[in-house]
């Protein structure tokens, strides 16, 4: 019996959704998605009260989730979202207390690991270490709200 390829996202807990998409869209070249279409069509539906939307990039989105997707991935037209590669990140009312179960590998090489690591720093993440094994070298470094992650 096969069975059938599943479609998934990562979803990641933030307490600014919005600033944690805006980070991530810049470190992986990904596309912050618009979803403004069906957003103001909810409102003009008066289906969702104005109060559950914020203006970012100049658009009506969710204040509470958005996600970014990557650039070569296909979208949804009439919702704006992304049908591939995409993070979402949610917005929750308690901070984060301990380190990820689960993290992202940023494969840059060796030749241009150092250079990632600085871009990344300059984006607001924060380098924790540099790791050095037989099987490989990476930094650890976190997002502005404290999510590990590794450059290799």
């Amino acid at each position: 019996m096969t069975h059938a390829t599943l479609h998934w996202k990562l979803v990641i807990d933030a307490a600014d959704p919005h600033a944690q998409a805006d980070f991530w869209a810049a470190a992986l070249g990904y596309q912050v998605e618009d979803n403004s279409a069906l957003v103001e069509r909810l409102l003009g539906l008066k289906a969702v009260p104005v109060e559950l939307t914020v203006d970012s990039h100049g658009r009506r989105a969710w204040r509470d989730l958005i996600a970014v997707r990557h650039p070569d991935d296909p979208v949804e037209e009439e919702t704006g979202i992304g049908l591939g590669r995409r993070l979402l990140f949610q917005r929750v009312p308690e901070p984060k207390t301990v380190k990820n179960r689960l993290h992202l590998d940023l494969h840059a090489g060796a030749e241009r690991r150092p250079d990632e690591v600085a871009r990344l720093e300059g984006l607001g993440a924060t380098a924790l270490r540099e790791v050095k094994e037989p099987g490989g070298e990476w930094v650890v470094m976190t997002d502005p709200e404290g999510n590990e992650f590794c450059v290799q």
